[in-house]
This record gives C-alpha cells, structure tokens and sequence, in this order.
C-alpha cells in the first residue's frame, strides 16, 4: 500500500519508519526541510510542497496526517481538499478535540478517520495503540498500514463513527493524568514519611508482581533510577493539560462525575505555582519517561 504522511515529528517519523519496515511506500511532507531528509533516508519518497506530495500519490490516496492539533490540522485538510474525492482516506493521527474531528469529516470530501494514537516514542520500537473513529469502509481499507504502525493487530480498533477515536483518546489521556498523579502521591508520602527508603528499589519491586505493576510505574523506576531519590534537579511543574481539561468538561457535560481526573488536572494547574510538590515533580519527569517531552527543570 502507498501511504502519504503529512507531519514528520517525532510521532511522523515513527509512523514512517514503521510503515517502510512493513513493506509499504510512504510519501513524505512537511514543512521543515530537515525532517523531510530524515524521512527520505529511512526510505520515503520525499515531497517539496503540497502540490508535489499529491502528485506522487496513487489516484485512491491514502493519507495519514501527524500535525499539531488546531488551526495546523484545518489548514492542511483545505490545501488537500481540491485534490480528495469519496474513494480518497484522510486519517488525522494527532492529537484534536473530538467535536473538531466531527466537523471536519462533515466537511471532508474524502473519507475521514479520526485516529488516537496513544504510546509516545516508544512506539517506535513497540508500536502504538491507536483507536480510530470514522466509515468501516475505510477503517477496513487502512488495516494493513495500522497493523504496521500499532503494536500489530490487537493494537487498533474502530471505536465507531467520526470523533469516537478522538473522544476514546481524550478520556484515555484524562485517565493518565490521574494515574500519574496517584503514584506522584504515594512516592511523596514513601519520600517524606517514616523511613529512608531506595525509591527505585520500590518502584522496582512494586513492578515485580505487585497489584500496581505498570508502564508508568516502570518510568518511575527509570526517573528515580537517573534523578536520584529525591528527583535531583526535576522542577515542580507539569506542563500540559488541554485533554485533561476536554475530558473533564466532557464530564460535566454529562453529568459524569470525575473526582480524581478534576483533581489531578487541578493539580497540573497548580504546579505552575512552584510550591515544590514531589508528587508534581514525579509526574513532569515521568511525562519525558512516555513522550520525551522536555523536562522543566529547577535553578
């Protein structure tokens, strides 16, 4: 299969490589010349404007979109839009609200695919997990390129019309927010209480066997394992936060109460005010451990 990728991040380039390494042909654009080449070198076929990236493209396109959620996404999809017609698939694989998504496949001349795609790059190595709202058709037409970029077939799924992928992946990150801040506060209760204790050795026992084995905890692991115990220079404040903040509008929306996802947004908010919670501290750096986001640091 041809696919076309539009976005070469960090996500983008994943998404790439992942998709040669399958067999695929993979076109390749983005406005930074540089990630361009770096496509290029892992096998695509490299695009110098929007006009050359469709003409390299199969008369059925197939495309993937890895932009930034917001007015980066609506401006592709209209460039794109005189070159779609109804057998065309635009998947948009970044991270948007899903009522955006509901109006853009409204929109959308093409089929349009709203894809959650949760893993961070790790993915590059394990595969996402992506979560996919739109038409069955099309869901169906790309399951070869989603089994190539999530961790196989048991990675994706349709979740069901347009905006369910993107809704699915709001409450999902809303649900990381509170887990993170749930082994933030119990690692600051182990930190300041009764005993000098080994935070990694915790972390790593707790990851052997225990009720609360997880990723997230073995990025705990990792954080205390290169910071130290007590977090060395990692700075009380979390960065982040929009769909935290579209899940627990979405609760209140529905009349859902989310106690611990309010509070673990709030907490986020807070931390902008650098009162010096480990348990923030804990979190900013287990958000570089999943998505190698920049860690704020203290002076």
């Amino acid at each position: 299969m041809q696919l076309g990728l539009i976005g070469l991040g960090r996500m983008g380039q994943i998404v790439v490589e992942r998709t040669l390494a399958a067999g695929h042909e993979v076109v390749a654009f983005d406005l930074d010349e540089d990630a361009v080449a770096a496509a290029a070198d892992a096998g695509a076929d490299p695009a110098d404007s929007i006009a050359d990236f469709v003409d390299r493209l199969d008369d059925e396109k197939r495309l993937w979109l890895m932009v930034p959620a917001g007015d980066a996404v609506d401006v592709t999809i209209e460039e794109l839009e005189p070159h779609d017609d109804g057998d065309d698939i635009v998947v948009n694989g970044g991270n948007s609200n899903f009522e955006d998504s509901v109006r853009r496949a409204e929109a959308c001349p093409a089929a349009y695919l709203d894809c959650g795609t949760s893993g961070g790059p790790a993915g590059a190595e394990l595969g996402f997990s992506l979560m996919v709202g739109g038409p069955q058709w099309a869901y169906d037409e790309l399951e070869p390129v989603f089994d190539a970029v999530a961790t196989g077939p048991n990675g994706h799924e349709r979740m069901g019309p347009a905006g369910s992928g993107h809704y699915v992946k709001m409450v999902h990150n809303g649900v990381e927010y509170a887990l993170m801040q749930t082994y933030g506060e119990g690692f600051e209760l182990l930190h300041e209480g009764r005993y000098d204790l080994d935070l990694e050795n915790v972390a790593s026992v707790w990851n052997n066997g225990a009720v609360i084995r997880s990723w997230l905890l073995e990025l705990c692991e990792e954080a205390f394992r290169e910071e130290g115990t007590d977090l060395g220079t990692v700075a009380d404040r979390i960065e982040g936060g929009s769909t935290g903040t579209w899940t627990v509008q979405e609760g209140l929306e529905q009349e859902v109460p989310l106690p611990l996802l309010y509070t673990a947004l709030a907490e986020r908010f807070g931390s902008r005010a650098d009162d010096g919670r480990f348990s923030r501290r804990l979190a900013n750096r287990l958000r570089y451990g999943f998505g190698r986001h920049e860690v704020p640091r203290r002076e």
